[in-house]
């Protein structure tokens, strides 16, 4: 499990880059590089990490699921997720 302050700075993270997405798309296609470095470090998408959307954890993490392998054992074997199953042979 991840801390709360780990994942509420995420967040805020992920608030940040969807605010000023136009704005540096902008910047880079008028190649105004010192205006793009007067911005906010946060606003970079390059800082943002996935993280499981339940336990936090960024190791492991599942793209196609958005939940860490170890999440997704869980919820696979209590029957959560759809068309998985455990492998036997």
């Amino acid at each position: 499990m991840a801390k709360e302050s780990v994942k509420a700075r995420q967040k805020k993270r992920e608030k940040i880059v969807l605010k000023f997405s136009k704005k540096r798309k902008f910047l880079k296609e008028s190649k105004s590089y010192e205006l793009l470095q007067r911005l906010p470090k946060d606003a970079s998408p390059v800082r943002l990490r996935n993280r499981c959307s339940i336990s936090g954890r960024c190791r492991g993490y599942m793209r196609k699921f958005g939940v860490s392998r170890i999440v997704f054992r869980n919820l696979v074997s209590q029957g959560f997720i759809p068309g998985i199953k455990k492998a036997s042979w």
